[in-house]
């Protein structure tokens, strides 16, 4: 069987099990999977990330002799990555963006020289960002095949030279039919034969049962993601302080920690929300997973996305969400039958849903049943993996079957 590199910008993250269980059912059809990551993970990790750590190969920090030696080889192989210096070169935009871009091809050369001697015959890499440029310089030195997974940011905020990684790759992964059409329309030049949707999923053997809800207790909302820009959980904050001043009892607790907390924890005081709004920090998936069940209202408030696991989990649990008609959401969340949306950025929309599902949150089991059937269907974790691997392997199989007839 080949031996595969699987390349993310950190790993490993507890933000992304997903990227483990792709790795684990490669090896389990005996594929050889070196884990590769660009920078290394926070020290406090638990002692199951621990075990990932020990066996990822780290680009940082930058090894002296490799950088010279990858100097060297970017002399002799330049006729090869003549492509994406000049496609580096014409981007618009600042000088930056564009010295940024050559260094990246410097240190795609330098990650061909750390899988030179591993026998790797193809890299795959998740997310666009710029690990995918890095991706894709070291697999033209190496000569071989890359593919990478796009999920939301990647590709509709922070893209970057994704029409040559489009057209470079072997195949494209992308996590809602939104994405790939929206590849489609974007990038003309993409076969669109090469662009595959492989959804998301979560392991839906460790759901708790539907329990009953009360309409006489205050409304219990939970937030669940990262403290950052993108997140917008101010604009989640903001809402709180109108929902108080209509009368509405309820707590919403925000789980996640990142660079936001010290304004949200700000404008929390300057609303006077302290009894109302609560930041609970990072939690462990077990403290999650209670958090899940013991709310009323999931609700996420994102600028862009791609498929939430955040809302997976909570449906699955038969716990009602509300989150923005944005990217692939509406694939997962129904309006009205699997969950709630709103208009992207209206305040008032988002307050309106949220004082209706309060108003008949006990009368929505089909509701929540729908929910659960339908992350079961579409979004099992198991079911979603395999088809990644799949894709892979039958890659990985015709590659071989075209190298046996050129020998």
């Amino acid at each position: 069987m080949p031996c595969v590199a699987y390349l993310v910008n950190v790993f490993p993250s507890s933000v992304e099990p997903y990227v483990i269980e792709e790795i684990q059912e490669l090896r389990k059809w005996g594929i050889t999977v070196i884990p590769c990551s660009v920078r290394r993970p926070s020290p406090q990790l638990g002692a199951d990330l621990t075990s990932w750590a020990q066996q990822t190969l780290y680009i940082e920090p930058l090894r002296f002799r490799l950088l010279v030696h990858a100097g060297w080889l970017c002399l002799l192989k330049f006729a090869r990555l003549s492509t994406f210096v000049l496609r580096a070169l014409s981007r618009r935009g600042s000088n930056e963006r564009r010295l940024r871009a050559l260094l990246h091809t410097f240190l795609g050369v330098y990650y061909g020289l750390l899988l030179r001697d591993r026998g790797v015959g193809h890299i795959h890499v998740h997310h666009g960002y710029f690990g995918s440029w890095l991706t894709m310089v070291a697999a033209q030195v190496l000569e071989i095949p890359f593919s990478m997974t796009l999920h939301g940011s990647d590709l509709l905020v922070h893209a970057a030279y994704l029409d040559i990684k489009l057209r470079q790759c072997q195949f494209c992964v992308t996590v809602s039919e939104f994405n790939r059409r929206h590849i489609i329309e974007t990038y003309s030049e993409a076969d669109p034969g090469k662009i595959h949707v492989r959804r998301l999923g979560i392991d839906c053997r460790a759901t708790a049962r539907l329990r009953p809800r009360r309409a006489d207790t205050p409304l219990l909302m939970l937030a669940v993601g990262r403290l950052h820009p993108v997140k917008d959980h101010a604009f989640l904050v903001r809402a709180c302080r109108l929902l108080k001043s209509r009368g509405l009892k309820f707590t919403c607790s925000i789980v996640g920690e990142g660079p936001e907390r010290p304004s949200l924890e700000k404008l929390i005081r300057a609303l006077d929300l302290e009894r109302e709004a609560r930041l609970l920090g990072g939690l462990a998936h077990g403290e999650i997973s209670e958090q899940y069940e013991r709310s009323d209202l999931v609700v996420l408030t994102s600028r862009s996305e791609g498929i939430p696991l955040v809302l997976m989990e909570a449906m699955a649990r038969g716990t009602l969400v509300l989150a923005p008609a944005i990217t692939g959401i509406p694939e997962l969340v129904v309006d009205g039958r699997t969950g709630f949306l709103y208009q992207p950025g209206s305040m008032d929309a988002f307050v309106a849903q949220v004082e209706l599902i309060n108003s008949v949150r006990c009368g929505l089991t089909d509701l929540r049943r729908n929910a659960r059937q339908h992350v079961f269907q579409h979004f099992n974790c198991e079911r979603n993996v395999l088809a990644f691997c799949e894709l892979l392997l039958s890659s990985l199989r015709a590659r071989a079957a075209k190298t046996s007839i050129a020998a």
